[in-house]
């Protein structure tokens, strides 16, 4: 099982140093995500900056971006990486493609699965100069000349991992992708009923089962060397928690539970506007069931344990702070690595 981390730092001038100083403290992997920035150009400084840390995203919105200028952008990662680069690729939810990025949102399954049809046929076309013929419902790649093909590159095979919650969308990723993200609001149960058998039942339409796939997953953790930092860690759990718990789309989740009722419940709170009382839903058993509590001493044991066969990489759900000792990681990474031995 792999430990990755999140990238913490936005500061391009930053992502260079933060890179090496993962890589020293024995992370397998580094992840950016799209909020608030890019999610491609701090893993250009991270890519030359590393000699063995992979880089990925975590996710990049799939629909915000043609299928040609997302190949591009990871072709150029590759490269640079040396072969170290994992595409995470998500749909994100209907309003935000529609009305923050401007683009259509129709049928997001099927959609996703041709996207990555199609950045494959691209990439073929890059390595080996074929003529493109791509010609799908939602996506057409059938012209290129040698001016816009940026030629061959040693490690031609990108790994493409796509994020999911609803089954719908896991047999997609099943069905097409190398990997799958997990979201971090996730329970073991959830993994064992409903992401695994979705992702196998699209793994096995194409000859696959869900054993060759990655399966990565950022996980809450509660913690704390006193009872009043686990009470701080508690308290911005079950708020995250519970922002989740409040999305529609992630509603599988809560009804696998029979919590229902309170997902709905949060829901009406989120629209009503009392943010700040939203974590009070989340009980005890709710966190018990979507987080990892254990002390510090513990943790990378804890970890490793709790989804040994269920995921084949793990994080946590905060990125190391820029100011953690980087003895204090060495230190956990190797914990982690040595629990598997």
């Amino acid at each position: 099982m792999k430990l990755d981390a999140q990238l913490a730092v936005t500061d391009l001038k930053d992502v260079a140093e933060e890179a090496r100083r993962h890589e020293r403290m024995g992370f397998d992997a580094l992840w950016t995500f799209e909020t608030s920035h890019d999610p491609f150009l701090p893993l250009a400084c991270a890519a030359t900056a590393s000699e063995r840390l992979q880089v990925g995203t975590n996710i990049a919105v799939a629909f915000a971006r043609t299928p040609m200028a997302t190949a591009i952008a990871a072709w150029d990662l590759q490269r640079a990486s040396g072969g170290r680069f994992l595409l995470g690729l998500g749909t994100q939810v209907r309003a935000h493609v529609e009305r923050r990025f401007g683009m259509p949102f129709d049928r997001p399954a099927a959609r996703i699965g041709e996207y990555v049809r199609c950045l494959r046929a691209i990439w073929h076309t890059f390595q080996t100069g074929a003529r493109p013929d791509f010609a799908g419902e939602f996506y057409r790649f059938q012209l290129i000349n040698p001016f816009f093909n940026p030629g061959p590159i040693d490690h031609p095979e990108i790994p493409v991992f796509l994020a999911g919650v609803n089954p719908t969308l896991l047999r997609a990723a099943g069905e097409v992708a190398a990997g799958v993200h997990i979201h971090p609001f996730h329970s073991v149960r959830y993994l064992r009923e409903v992401a695994r058998p979705a992702i196998d039942a699209g793994a096995r339409a194409g000859g696959r089962t869900v054993a060759d796939l990655q399966l990565y997953a950022p996980s809450f953790a509660v913690t704390g060397h006193t009872p009043e930092e686990v009470a701080g860690r508690e308290r911005f759990v079950r708020q995250q928690i519970a922002m989740y718990a409040s999305t529609p789309n992630y509603r599988v989740v809560m009804e696998l539970h029979g919590w229902l009722e309170a997902a709905e419940r949060l829901s009406r709170m989120v629209r009503g506007g009392e943010w700040e009382r939203i974590g009070e839903v989340i009980t005890d058993e709710m966190l018990a069931e979507f987080a990892l509590s254990a002390p510090p001493e513990r943790m990378a044991a804890a970890l490793r344990e709790r989804y040994a066969g269920l995921l084949d990489r793990v994080s946590f759900y905060d990125p190391v702070p820029p100011q953690d000792a980087e003895a204090r990681w060495r230190d956990f990474t190797q914990a982690f690595h040595g629990a598997g031995a």
